[in-house]
């Protein structure tokens, strides 16, 4: 297969992080659909405990059902949790007294509406002010574990979007807050990354999928000439997880098929 095909590789094929991640405990926000959904199937893949949080019981037993038909069920399970609620994400996380790795995916976007000043507020208190509140209840088991937080910053996290101005601000944090905690949390043996996603196949990217003008310019920009799938953010999230990036921290990676050379 082409590197330049459509890919699902890294999510489908976990074996080689098997040895550093099976039996661990993985906890990802936003894990019900799109790239959370597929990192989450990646470390289950790998033989992780996965618990992979949404926003709603709908969305978990939607994210159960596909987790059977996959024959993952043992190995990931969901859970509901708002990012937002301070006393849910110590709850949720908090009790997880054996995590070895947080994925924050949980996010929100607003397209032409995040000028507004309640809506941009909206969306950094997800994205941004949501990420430090999981990742600061996870401190303590990520200290015993000797863990890992993957953040999820975005190619916005290294220019603008004038649509999108939140997203844009809790991205571009994302990323400084990555560097920071890594920083402040060396000493306790965490090590803090983030992936930075560029245009991928998700329901939060649907419209601009089936717009082909709108299609046509992302792909004539984008290097490698496709969407990106949730599997392709997969494997570098487990790479990060794993003893093999043990050096490795304060790193933003993009993934993005080379747009933001472009």
């Amino acid at each position: 297969m082409s590197i330049m095909e459509r890919s699902d590789i890294t999510a489908a094929t976990g074996g080689w992080a098997a040895p550093f991640l099976e039996g661990r405990s993985v906890l990802v926000t936003g894990g019900t659909s799109g790239i959370g959904f597929g990192i989450a199937l990646g470390f289950a893949r790998a033989g992780a405990r996965v618990t992979a949080t949404g926003l709603t019981e709908a969305e978990a037993a939607t994210a159960t059902a596909k987790a059977q038909e996959l024959g993952l069920d043992k190995l990931l399970g969901f859970d509901v949790l708002d990012v937002r609620d301070a006393a849910a994400v110590d709850r949720v996380i908090g009790g997880q007294s054996d995590l070895y790795t947080l994925v924050n995916c949980a996010g929100l976007i607003r397209r032409g509406a995040e000028l507004e000043p309640a809506v941009f507020e909206q969306v950094v208190d997800v994205n941004l002010n949501g990420s430090m509140r999981c990742a600061h209840a996870a401190h303590d088991a990520l200290a015993r574990s000797g863990g890992s937080v993957i953040n999820t910053a975005s190619m916005l996290s290294f220019f603008g979007g004038g649509l999108v101005p939140g997203y844009s601000a809790s991205k571009g944090g994302i990323a400084q807050l990555t560097k920071s905690l890594a920083i402040a949390w060396a000493k306790d043996g965490i090590r803090v990354n983030a992936i930075a996603p560029g245009w991928i196949r998700t329901p939060l990217t649907a419209d601009l999928q089936g717009d082909e003008a709108r299609a046509a310019t992302i792909l004539g920009r984008t290097p490698m000439g496709r969407w990106g799938e949730p599997g392709d953010l997969a494997g570098p999230a487990m790479f990060l997880a794993t003893p093999l990036a043990g050096f490795m921290t304060g790193t933003v990676i993009p993934i993005d098929g080379g747009y933001a050379i472009a």
